[in-house]
């Protein structure tokens, strides 16, 4: 599906919505329970993946509504699935529930589209089998289609940390469940390292315990899964926020403003966008209290940003960049090159396209915004929501019209993404 986007003025509210990233491992965590409920749940095509892996465990999944999953969990007892689980493009699904399958008797293959099927899984499959499960990448390249089971046990592993945060979170959360628990140690320094923290959060919320090592992480064996009065409330998503308050910060109206609800305090790295475009010379202003954002239009001017624990801003960072005066320098993103595409190469070939002036490294991205004046053209979503999403809020800035292909993407993690646009006032219509 393509889009078409009209440089606007925008104003108004909006909410944001739920973060996938505390949805997927809440899904999860109530698998692994008795029972819990899961309340403001991100429903889209990547958590509904991780909703029929619990189901494929043998758990049992009620959307009453969009606002509310009641889950019969597998009580850390995962069966063996009756066919293939299909995690479509969801590498969040496949990494967590690797380690959950691993943990049943039987063997349990994922598989996913082609975009999944391109990305690394070695190193997890390695820690499985160092703690006796079975791990294996059908082509032997460690990519899916992945073959996992045989009883992973607890034990002490080591594993890279500047590949995925995703493998210590599915080993965290595995490992509860096993008789001696699981001891991660770190071979390498932790990149994404929030994403950690929010597993850590919200193990704490279904009573599961864990520890931060000298090097690495542990959590203790033979632990129960089980919420505070059987329910978890999901906090709303700063990765989609972040397109929210760009969309503010460069295309709000002379005499209005953007305020994004939902967007309370967490563990979430991507919070960092407020003290980015802040650093920017946006006029940011956050009521913790409240859960709300206030954003008015604000020139900018580039920095230098750090991605390391925030791969997910670099795609948000290179349009700021893009419509900023002076250079903005995006470093230690290697690791953004192995998401849904190699969002790095993807941003710079079609920020140029749109006329911007980009420089790009293995591990720097660097936008040079007094060379570049932004004009709308047709641009490649690349099969990847965060690329659909920036590209949008670029198309708003640039001169004229831009078509953006692959924008049903934007149901990955931000359903409703374009019809918040539209009730901002952005000009766009959608081609099927």
């Amino acid at each position: 599906m393509n889009v078409r986007i009209s440089r606007s003025r925008i104003r108004g509210r909006v909410r944001a919505p739920p973060s996938k990233s505390y949805t997927h491992r809440a899904i999860l965590a109530a698998g692994y329970a008795e029972s819990a409920v899961i309340i403001d749940p991100l429903i889209s095509a990547d958590t509904q993946a991780t909703m029929r892996a619990v189901e494929a465990f043998g758990g049992t999944v009620n959307r009453v509504d969009d606002n509310r999953i009641e889950i019969t969990g597998f009580n850390g007892r995962p069966g063996t699935p009756t066919d293939i689980l299909d995690c479509e493009n969801s590498g969040t699904t496949t990494r967590l529930v690797a380690a959950c399958g691993a943990l049943a008797d039987g063997l349990c293959v994922l598989t996913g589209d082609a975009s999944l099927r391109s990305r690394p899984h070695g190193p997890l499959l390695e820690a499985i089998e160092t703690l006796d499960g079975r791990g294996e990448s059908t082509r032997q390249n460690g990519q899916a289609p992945l073959i996992v089971g045989d009883a992973l046990q607890g034990g002490a592993v080591a594993i890279p940390g500047d590949i995925s945060s995703q493998y210590i979170t599915a080993l965290l959360m595995a490992g509860a469940v096993t008789e001696d628990g699981i001891e991660i140690t770190l071979e390498t320094e932790l990149k994404s390292a929030p994403y950690v923290d929010i597993t850590i959060e919200l193990l704490s919320a279904f009573d599961v315990a864990t520890e931060r090592t000298a090097d690495g992480f542990a959590v203790p064996g033979g632990q129960s899964y089980a919420p505070t009065d059987g329910t978890y409330a999901v906090p709303g998503d700063f990765s989609s926020i972040s397109y929210l308050l760009a969309a503010g910060a460069v295309a709000a109206t002379a005499d209005g403003a953007v305020i994004i609800e939902g967007a309370h305090p967490s563990a979430q790295g991507d919070s960092a966008i407020v003290e980015i475009i802040q650093s920017m010379g946006g006029q940011v202003v956050w009521d913790r209290d409240a859960g709300e954002l206030t954003v008015p239009a604000a020139s900018l001017n580039g920095i230098t940003v750090d991605v390391g624990d925030m791969p997910d801003l670099l795609p948000t960072i290179a349009t700021l960049g893009a419509i900023a005066d002076g250079d903005t320098v995006i470093k230690n993103c290697e690791h953004v090159r192995y998401k849904e595409t190699d969002r790095v190469s993807a941003m710079a070939t079609e920020l140029d396209a749109m006329g911007a002036s980009v420089t790009e490294a293995h591990d720097q991205l660097t936008v040079h915004g007094d060379d570049t004046t932004l004009s709308g053209t047709h641009v490649d979503g690349h099969g990847d929501h965060r690329i659909v999403m920036a590209l949008s809020i670029a198309a708003l800035a640039a001169e004229g019209e831009t078509i953006i292909s692959d924008s049903e993407h934007v149901d990955v993690s931000f359903p409703s993404f374009f019809e918040s646009l539209s009730t901002l006032g952005a000009g766009i219509q959608t081609e099927t």
